[in-house]
């Protein structure tokens, strides 16, 4: 600690204070840099803390010679209060000293005051940048439990970042899991859009630790477990004038096929997590547009050449091969007056086309045509299995990447909020049940949505509607369940607004674009305005870290993860400087036209 001026004003905001002189100044330039703490006396024995916004000089000319004044400016933050001489740190404004007091430097003493990772505040994420031996911890509760933004530009390290914070958080410290004979309770769930994040969680076998990674060939996800919402997403379109007839009768076959599969369930609605036929479906949806019938001794028949078929809408079901006919003109065969009244005379012909379409591309198998191990549908009684391999609970995973890269981007939206809603929806159950017995919800989970602008922007079509709505409803209702999130991205000014105004706890990384600088301002308090300044020029893994889960918004060196998150760069330059290189055209062509 060492003295370095006077405080000239000071107000609940801003407290200035002027150095010495020149000597002063370059004696301790080091410590007077913007961000970092200076120590102001009360005159009571007590301190307030407060952060570097900025420091100007002036100089004037006397007697021939220069003299040079500097003033710093600094937002108050906290205090030093002596407690039977023994200082300990308040946060808030407890203390504001008046003008003449003394301002003094930051000593490694006083830091550790602050940052002794004692009590709740144990949780070591990093080290204060700057001064990497005093060790930088968080509270572990209100950071997990409670929704968390990290931002940063491409490069910045946000990858690492987060692997870093969840390989701390289960146990798994330089490629060895601590928790190999105890396995603890984390669940994290993380979207994983680049496939980077499965090389950060696996190591040696014999550490066993096990990771559960979802990818196109292995998710399961029925068609069957989607809402209204989702499903219409996926086979209506709403910009068809005749979309509402598409809509309704979508939806009354789907009831009706719920309903004639679960005969069990007193109550099945359109929403309603119960398997149907999505065949069947698509096979009535043709029968209705197609529909065409005769009368037969006062019996009403399908028109059809195959076989003489009463009319019956069970029969619907199933795919029937009508007569072609317009009007009520008489069939030649049928000798009988043939009609389309009941059906839609052909004007669902690219609905049809659409739901054809669907339902033979090959990517999306692992959504509507998904099998189990014995090769055999998924039906309502496999539910729970479902549910499981998104909780970590068939292998026991502490982690659970779901591998988005190979999932088709027209299906990117639903993935997200299928997988999301189900976490969220299981959440409120347990946390119900749970209450219902006199109990907390103890397991916890943590939802990380990696390059969240690519499912959840601030604005975008209605594909991205189904995804946008199911995270919003965990970031305003989630923490309520023990549901938490983490929300990753490159362009935080292009994230849904509602998210990110939900996140108590922000992970400023490098940030180059100025939108997102402003956007980062204005959701962070005034105080960390000069700390925001400062990101545009962070190094990697260098972080601002704001929030309750902080005991004062500092400047911090993350570390690397080991093992370190991995995706398939490209090593640009270097691979310029290489001789030509030949390429198997029909390799790349045949994987293109049978993956898409």
């Amino acid at each position: 600690m060492s003295k370095v001026g006077h405080v000239l004003s000071s107000s609940s905001d801003k407290i200035s204070v002027r150095v010495g002189d020149l000597k002063t100044l370059e004696e301790n330039k080091v410590n007077l840099q913007v961000g970092k703490f200076l120590k102001i006396e009360d005159g009571n024995h007590n301190y307030a803390v407060a952060i570097i916004n900025n420091l100007t000089a002036q100089n004037a000319e006397k007697d021939g010679a220069v003299e040079w004044s500097f003033v710093i400016e600094a937002s108050p933050i906290g205090a030093l209060i002596n407690n039977d001489g023994i200082l300990e740190f308040k946060r808030g404004i407890q203390v504001l000293p008046v003008p003449t007091e003394i301002a003094h430097t930051f000593g490694t003493e006083d830091l550790s005051i602050i940052f002794s990772g004692e009590g709740d505040f144990g949780f070591e994420v990093g080290s204060l940048s700057g001064n990497p031996t005093v060790p930088f911890c968080i509270n572990g509760d209100r950071f997990f439990g409670k929704h968390i933004g990290v931002v940063g530009s491409t490069g910045s390290g946000k990858s690492c970042v987060v692997s870093s914070l969840i390989q701390n958080a289960v146990g798994i410290v330089d490629a060895k899991n601590s928790n190999m004979d105890n396995q603890k309770n984390s669940h994290v769930i993380i979207f994983d859009v680049h496939s980077e994040y499965s090389s950060a969680f696996t190591v040696d076998d014999s550490e066993k630790f096990s990771l559960n990674k979802l990818d196109v060939d292995n998710i399961r996800l029925p068609y069957w477990l989607m809402n209204a919402e989702e499903l219409e997403s996926v086979f209506i379109e709403s910009n068809e004038k005749n979309s509402h007839n598409q809509v309704s009768q979508f939806k009354q076959a789907v009831i009706l096929n719920k309903e004639k599969h679960n005969p069990g369930l007193d109550k099945v609605t359109y929403d309603s997590p119960v398997f149907f036929s999505i065949e069947e479906v698509y096979n009535y949806i043709c029968n209705k547009n197609n529909l065409t019938v005769y009368e037969k001794n006062s019996q009403k028949y399908f028109a059809t050449l195959d076989e003489e078929i009463e009319f019956n809408e069970e029969r619907l079901w199933q795919k029937i091969d009508f007569v072609s006919s317009t009007g009520n003109a008489k069939h030649k065969v049928l000798e009988a007056k043939v009609s389309k009244d009941g059906g839609f005379n052909g004007e669902f012909d690219r609905f049809i086309s659409r739901l054809e379409t669907k339902l033979n591309d090959k990517r999306l198998t692992f959504l509507l045509k998904p099998i189990k191990g014995d090769g055999t549908a998924f039906k309502t009684k496999d539910f729970g299995v479902i549910i499981k391999q998104f909780l970590g609970y068939i292998d026991k995973s502490n982690v659970t990447v779901v591998d988005l890269s190979g999932i088709p981007f027209e299906v990117l939206s639903i993935t997200v909020s299928l997988i999301s809603r189900l976490m969220f929806d299981f959440a409120f159950h347990y946390s119900k049940i749970r209450h219902a017995e006199n109990q907390t919800n103890d397991i916890p989970f943590l939802v990380i949505c990696e390059e969240a602008h690519n499912y959840i922007p601030k604005s975008g079509g209605t594909e991205f509607k189904a995804s946008k709505k199911s995270i919003e409803r965990i970031a305003k209702e989630g923490r309520k369940y023990g549901l938490s999130l983490m929300v990753v991205s490159q362009r935080p000014s292009e994230v849904s607004e509602t998210i990110f105004s939900q996140c108590n706890n922000f992970i400023a990384m490098r940030l180059t674009n100025r939108v997102d600088q402003n956007y980062i301002k204005a959701l962070l308090p005034d105080s960390s305005n000069s700390l925001i300044d400062l990101l545009p020029s962070l190094n990697q893994g260098e972080a601002f870290i704001v929030g309750d889960a902080v005991i004062i918004p500092s400047l911090v060196q993350l570390p690397k993860p080991n093992p370190e998150p991995k995706s398939a760069s490209i090593n640009t330059y270097k691979e310029w400087a290489e001789s030509w290189k030949e390429i198997t055209f029909d390799k790349i062509v045949e994987r293109w036209r049978n993956e898409g």
